[in-house]
């Protein structure tokens, strides 16, 4: 997998890290409200259909659409 990449390819299981984070303003604020900002550790828990991926940020778990996980740039964490 190459080095940086949405976050709508992570894996689940896989920890990310968050380097950007492209979205409307008040998208990008709910996220930051819910604690999701550049380099917070992001694992990835389930994947639904349509492209909806199951999150945990900081030890709270939450559902996203594809439409804001493609605009969210992440690395493998353990990198």
């Amino acid at each position: 997998m190459e080095d940086i990449f949405p976050l709508s390819r992570g894996r689940i299981g896989g920890s990310y890290r968050v380097e950007t984070i492209e979205l409307p303003a008040a998208t990008e604020q709910r996220l930051e409200s819910l604690g999701m900002t550049k380099g917070t550790l992001v694992a990835v828990q389930n994947a639904k259909s349509r492209g909806v991926l199951v999150v945990k940020v900081r030890g709270t778990r939450f559902a996203l659409g594809r439409g804001i996980t493609e605009n969210i740039e992440v690395r493998c964490a353990d990198e």
